[in-house]
């Protein structure tokens, strides 16, 4: 894979860890201690109606449910930018940026630039 496309790719990938970073603050607060790790603040409306309080339950168990997913997204694109940061011969296959964790084949370059966190190529992905 050429720099030109490997610096382009990393443009798009601090981009996007700056707006995934930018949601996740929107509705949760980041763990300092633990890296990478976020916990989604309850709705805490102060209100003595069980109807509403169910209803604050329900929007809680949304926002984990999209905090989990945000993380896991984050998490993708902080290790494909690791990978890109120690991306040089002597690294093993599978920690080099563009190289498929699974079969050591390379990520086709249309997967790479729809989603440059992809760590799998597409017939290993299924």
């Amino acid at each position: 894979m050429n720099k030109k496309l490997i610096d382009e790719l990393k443009i798009k990938l601090e981009a996007e860890k700056a707006s995934l970073k930018k949601e996740l603050k929107n509705f949760a607060t980041e763990d300092k201690n633990l890296k990478h790790n976020w916990d989604a603040k309850y709705p805490n409306r102060e209100n003595g109606n069980m109807e509403e309080e169910a209803d604050e339950v329900q929007e809680y168990d949304n926002l984990v449910s999209l905090e989990h997913n945000l993380e896991l997204k984050l998490k993708d694109v902080n290790l494909a930018l690791e990978k890109m940061g120690n991306g040089s011969a002597s690294t093993t296959l599978s920690a080099r940026y563009g190289i498929c964790e699974k079969c050591g084949k390379e990520v086709e370059q249309d997967r790479l630039k729809a989603v440059p966190e992809a760590r799998f190529h597409m017939k290993c992905n299924k």
